[in-house]
């Protein structure tokens, strides 16, 4: 294959491109059944080469682990069924991901690696992408997992998923034999290879949801045939998931668990008191300061933040900025100057969270580092202030805001909105806190656009294509659809940037493209981003190789094993 690489950020990341030459001589490392072929161009870079090495799994050590035992999982995410291929979401990609597979993983440095595809090559002209798949895959029920399951899955997520931008380029599936299958794009896309990672693209069985029926309701969603480590034994909803070991899986000797049951429980606390009582194992998605603070002091207890930086959760202010006076941009940057962003994040979350400056979380290499933080200073808010002609009145008051927020999230939403009435006032801006009953009620008058500002917590999806554009572009201004463009902002430059950064392969232009993008955007300020929310995994530290890839319990468990079985 050949490979471009880019040390942007200091982190250096391989985009693997153009057509694959199978007469490179190279270095084989065995992952399981899986081979690996890289090139000894790349190899000469003992950086980049310690990256790869480091990114496969510790093989060496493999004798040391005795395979068995159960893990329970305790989490309030409640999924409707268990198809990440038409939900998106936490609550079906944790167990969404152990039953299916995905052509690819991602580990902890944004690197693709083998998985249900053993190797892949993105043509030249960034218009096809051919997938060979591993030999003897097979589904749940037996049947051999093919090019044509692919076919089916991608064609499948493209015109039912959520994100309809991971694979609205595809035009075509080719399928010239069972393992190659040969995805055909409209226009290059940059983000394909993220997309097929993960709870993004779950590889379903044609055999079972290509009967006509509708594959948002096939009764297949709850009962699933995967393709994945563990097969699914009971899915009680809203209340307990058990998954067993597949014995067929395709990489041999894998999973090393045997069972994984995944506990609902309505009440974090009641989590939290699982976890140290020894009755639960993982907790994911923890974001209460105090429960993280609480079992980091644990006996037994190993509690982590990798493994979410994929998903990249940001907490952020959202303006209306069709909406006077927040269609005025110097009233959009006074209030970010008025906000204490380190008091937010060291204060109101006890250190848990870190501070987030721009729309592209700071641990993806596309993060541009030399936004304007909006650093605390209410004199430069009030000159702001003044110079959009807000005078305050006699009992210095300029204007009066409405500020909502996520109901069910008080640590990181309702706290914040009142944190900005108590804040606002300095610069003569009086804040209401509108609270909503239930999440409807908010998505209703977000989406509607009845409000001036909104707290809001928004994920990125690993690339921006997928989870970045929909904010900003003007073409996603969409009334009645929440987590769109509801800031209702329009720039025709972003527009192009996004639309030329959406085909661009060359990674070091595609990163000035988006470089440009986040420099107009947090100073026009359709929003202003606050925190990366803090999600924690706490474990049992017997536990290892817990998942620390981008998409940490969003992909496959398959590696978990018990260092000490309990």
């Amino acid at each position: 294959m050949a490979y471009k690489t880019n040390f942007s950020e200091g982190c250096p990341f391989v985009t693997v491109s153009q057509a694959k030459q199978k007469q490179t001589p190279g270095t084989v490392i065995e992952m399981g059944n899986i081979a690996m072929k890289f090139s000894r161009r790349l190899l000469l870079n003992s950086a980049l080469a310690a990256t790869i090495l480091a990114a496969a799994p510790a093989l060496s050590h493999a004798q040391d682990i005795e395979p068995g035992g159960s893990v329970v999982v305790v989490s309030t995410q409640a999924p409707r069924h268990l198809n990440p291929a038409v939900q998106s979401g936490i609550a079906t990609a944790v167990p969404g991901t152990q039953i299916f597979a995905s052509l690819l993983k991602y580990d902890e440095n944004w690197q693709p690696q083998p998985y249900l595809a053993e190797s892949w090559d993105v043509a030249e002209d960034g218009l096809s992408v051919t997938i060979t798949l591993v030999e003897g895959a097979t589904f749940h029920d037996g049947e051999p997992i093919t090019s044509e399951d692919v076919r089916f899955s991608i064609m499948t997520v493209r015109d039912n998923h959520p994100f309809q931008t991971m694979f609205e380029p595809v035009s075509d599936v080719e399928t010239p034999d069972e393992r190659t299958a040969v995805i055909k794009l409209s226009k290059p896309h940059p983000a394909l290879l993220l997309a097929m990672s993960g709870a993004l693209l779950p590889i379903i069985p044609e055999h079972v949801y290509g009967d006509g029926q509708d594959v948002q309701v096939h009764p297949a969603n709850s009962a699933p045939v995967g393709s994945g480590p563990f097969r699914l034994v009971e899915f009680d909803p809203g209340r307990q998931i058990t998954l067993e070991r597949y014995e067929d899986f395709f990489i041999e000797g894998r999973p090393y668990l045997d069972r994984i049951v995944i506990r609902i429980v309505s009440d974090p606390s009641s989590m939290v008191l699982a976890l140290e009582a020894g009755e639960a194992d993982i907790l994911p998605f923890l974001t209460a300061s105090q429960d993280i603070r609480r079992l980091e002091s644990g006996e037994g207890l190993a509690v982590t933040n990798r493994g979410y930086e994929g998903i990249g959760a940001i907490n952020w202010l959202a303006f209306n900025t069709n909406k006077a006076p927040l269609d005025d941009i110097r009233v959009r940057q006074a209030i970010a100057y008025a906000i204490d962003r380190d008091f937010i994040v060291n204060a109101l979350h006890r250190g848990v969270s870190a501070p987030q400056r721009g729309p592209i979380v700071e641990s993806n290499p596309l993060f541009n580092e030399n936004v304007e933080a909006y650093d605390l200073d209410l004199e430069k808010a009030t000159a702001l202030l003044d110079e959009a002609g807000h005078a305050p009145d006699a009992n210095g008051t300029r204007f009066t805001l409405t500020v909502d927020y996520l109901p069910g999230t008080g640590e990181q939403q309702q706290n914040i909105a009142e944190y900005l009435r108590s804040q606002l006032p300095k610069i003569g801006i009086a804040v209401e806190v509108r609270a909503s009953p239930d999440f409807p009620t908010w998505s209703q008058r977000i989406s509607s656009f009845d409000f001036d500002l909104t707290m809001d917590m928004v994920f990125n999806w690993g690339d921006p294509v997928i989870g970045v554009h929909r904010t900003y572009l003007s073409s996603n201004i969409r009334e009645g659809v929440i987590w769109s463009n509801t800031q209702q902002y329009s720039n025709d430059r972003v527009d192009e940037l996004l639309e030329e950064a959406a085909v661009e392969n060359d990674p070091e232009r595609r990163k000035a493209l988006y470089d440009e993008f986040q420099t107009i955007v947090t100073d026009e300020l359709p929003v202003y981003n606050i925190n990366l929310i803090p999600y924690h995994t706490a474990y049992d530290e017997r536990l290892g190789n817990m998942p620390e890839g981008i998409w940490g319990l969003m992909q496959s468990m398959d590696e978990v094993y018990w260092i000490e079985q309990p």
